[in-house]
């Protein structure tokens, strides 16, 4: 049986949900050498709370946190792409290294675009999908976006990690109603 994710926006649980969330975000482990590209999960969904454009997610995976992810409005250019506001940027993507090679990357990712494009309906927003950076000696991740749909829009250098790959999936608006 294939897994299943389910992402869990921490800016929409209560306080003890919140803090639940959080102590798990707090278990989960880089893999080695994973620092370059990513930083440590709890900061990262610490930062994405206190500012109003990030929406930070917990991925979860059979009842338990397996990785975190944000989403955050009208910062696209910090992947390289063209505008702020035409897409979602997709960053501090991080799979538990316990987790890793089970196929939850792709399957997170994908979440990550279905949940952009809900909060741009929401919101009445006119972004048209989800971009991001992807270091380009990160094999492991270039192919988990590509199995997620994204596709490679070229090269961005403004990465702190080196040469990055800017990744595009846009939003399946033949499923609008």
């Amino acid at each position: 049986m294939d897994p299943i994710v389910w992402l869990i926006s921490l800016q929409d649980l209560d306080d003890d949900a919140r803090a639940i969330q959080l102590g798990a975000v707090a278990e989960l482990e880089l893999g080695p050498g994973q620092e370059q590209f990513v930083g440590d999960p709890l900061r990262m969904v610490l930062a994405g709370l206190a500012e109003d454009s990030r929406r930070p997610y917990v991925m979860e995976c059979r009842g338990r946190a397996v990785g975190v992810l944000t989403l955050q409005a009208g910062a696209a250019r910090l992947a390289g792409w063209p505008d702020d506001d035409s897409a979602w940027l997709l960053r501090g993507f991080l799979i538990d290294r316990r987790e890793q090679g089970k196929g939850l990357g792709p399957l997170g990712a994908a979440a990550a675009v279905a949940a952009a494009e809900k909060l741009s309906a929401r919101h009445g927003t006119g972004e048209a999908g989800v971009v991001l950076s992807v270091n380009e000696s990160n094999p492991a991740g270039l192919s988990a976006y590509r199995r997620a749909g994204f596709e490679d829009r070229g090269q961005y250098s403004g990465g702190p990690a080196g040469s990055q790959r800017i990744m595009f999936r846009g939003f399946d608006r033949s499923a609008a109603p």
